[in-house]
């Protein structure tokens, strides 16, 4: 019972794209593995930019410098 977790950023993300991504998790691990599809767990968690870092600075704190 293969169980896989997916953190992504909140960045404008839509409901097929994670549709997607789980499909697409799910076919590697039954081609690969041989694992069985109704057994696989794919979580998707969407972290808030304020909560996720990057060289000691949020990545909303990133995104607001101009851009090099």
């Amino acid at each position: 019972m293969p169980y896989v977790n997916v953190r992504i950023l909140e960045d404008n993300v839509t409901a097929e794209q994670k549709a997607d991504v789980i499909a697409g998790i799910t076919d590697v691990l039954v081609r690969v593995l041989g694992k069985n599809p109704e057994k696989t767990f794919v979580v998707i968690d969407e972290v808030p930019l304020e909560n996720w870092g990057l060289g000691g600075k949020s990545v909303a704190e990133l995104r607001k410098q101009p851009k090099a």
